[in-house]
Formats: structure tokens, C-alpha cells, sequence
């Protein structure tokens, strides 16, 4: 039997005065990540949005999964770090996390900050909301998902920009065009929360075991 049209539901999915107030509120949740993300999970389910809509698939391995994802985080902060942001003229030190240096129980208590905050809240934010938003707005063409990766990318990079300065900035538009690129292609989500976590995480380990200068040598010393 088919369900029965529920107005909220489908107002929730529009972008009539319902659709937008909705909107606005999960952008609020950006100030308290990962709040964002939990309101995204909320509208989809209220909505009736599919979940597969916003990347929530059920992946063909999790342990495949999150293997691809580790890799790919790792490899994507050293290339970070020992080549795109020498190459931009970046300082070899993130000021911003400084602290962590050697500070045992700070980085340990950073650790599921940035699991939750990354790996769940700014994947399911950034990358499921974003491009289902956009996707309805814009479409699903090829020109169209480039578009998609190209707005949410300066959003994800420009929040950056607030606490990690032009740095932390150029760092997200980086990463942001290559998680976006990869949702563009895939639609799946989960590989990509694995994949943030292992680049945030591996971030921390360099700053606490002191590698930063090293590592930002490796190619250009």
C-alpha cells in the first residue's frame, strides 16, 4: 500500500518558508558541530528523504570500507603537509593546535572531538546535506555535481578560515575538493567519515610527537 502524502514532509523537502526555516536551523547547528549533522538526520528522517539521498548506503565491506578510508586520510594529510601546503607558502607549525605538542591528555581527549566532529558531523553536513540540497536546487548533471563540489568546498573552507586562519583555509579547500569530488562520484558516505577522522587524527599525531617541521621538509627541505 502506498504511504500517504505527509505536508510536512514534503514541505520540509521544498524550499517554500518550512523548507528554508529547516535550513537555517541546521546551518545554526554549525556553531555546536556536531549539532549540524544531528539535525541533518532529523530532517531526513521527519522528510521522508531516502537516506541514500545523503550518503547514508550501506557499503559493500565496512571493514573495506574503513580500510580504504584510513589509507586514503593518511596519505592525504602527509601529501598535505609535506607538499600542497609548503608549495602555498604555509607556516610549517599549525598555531592553532600548537598545544598539543606533547600534551599527552589533550591530544587523547582531542581524539574523539575530532572522530564526531569530522569523520560524523562535517561528512553528514558538508558532504550529505550539502549535495542533496544543491542536488534538487542545481540538478544531478556532470556540470551540475561540479558545481556542487565547487560551492560547498568554499562554505567548508571558509569556516576554516575562522579558526585556523588563510592556512586552515587553503588546507579545507583542498580537502574539501577531493571529499566532494569523491561524494560527486560515489554518493557513499562512509568511506569518507573514515577517511576525515584518519586525516584529523593523523594531523594531531604529527603536532603531538613534535613532526610537523620534519614532515613539511620531507620534499622541500
Amino acid at each position: 500500500m502506498q504511504r500517504p502524502i505527509d505536508p510536512t514532509a514534503v514541505a520540509l523537502r521544498g524550499f517554500g518558508p518550512l523548507g528554508i526555516l529547516a535550513m537555517a536551523v541546521i546551518f545554526a547547528g554549525q556553531l555546536l558541530a556536531p549539532l549540524s549533522a544531528v539535525l541533518v538526520l532529523i530532517w531526513a528522517k521527519r522528510s521522508r528523504t531516502p537516506w541514500r539521498e545523503i550518503g547514508y548506503v550501506r557499503p559493500r565491506s565496512w571493514l573495506g570500507g574503513l580500510a580504504m578510508g584510513v589509507t586514503l586520510g593518511i596519505a592525504l594529510k602527509f601529501l598535505m603537509k609535506a607538499v600542497v601546503m609548503p608549495l602555498l607558502g604555509a607556516d610549517s607549525i599549525n598555531q592553532t593546535y600548537h598545544y598539543l605538542v606533547g600534551n599527552e591528555y589533550a591530544a587523547i581527549a582531542t581524539v574523539p572531538y575530532m572522530i564526531v566532529t569530522g569523520g560524523f558531523g562535517e561528512e553528514t553536513f558538508f558532504r550529505g546535506y550539502l549535495f542533496e540540497r544543491f542536488g534538487k536546487l542545481v540538478g544531478d548533471s556532470a556540470r551540475s555535481k561540479a558545481l556542487t563540489v565547487a560551492l560547498t568546498t568554499i562554505f567548508f573552507s571558509s569556516l576554516h578560515y575562522f579558526d585556523q586562519g588563510l592556512a586552515g583555509a587553503q588546507q579545507a579547500t583542498m580537502t574539501g575538493l577531493v571529499f566532494g569530488s569523491i561524494f560527486a562520484f560515489t554518493g557513499r558516505i562512509w568511506t569518507l567519515m573514515c577517511a576525515h577522522a584518519a586525516f584529523d587524527l593523523t594531523a594531531v599525531a604529527i603536532i603531538y610527537w613534535g613532526l610537523e617541521s620534519s614532515v613539511a621538509h620531507l620534499v622541500f627541505r
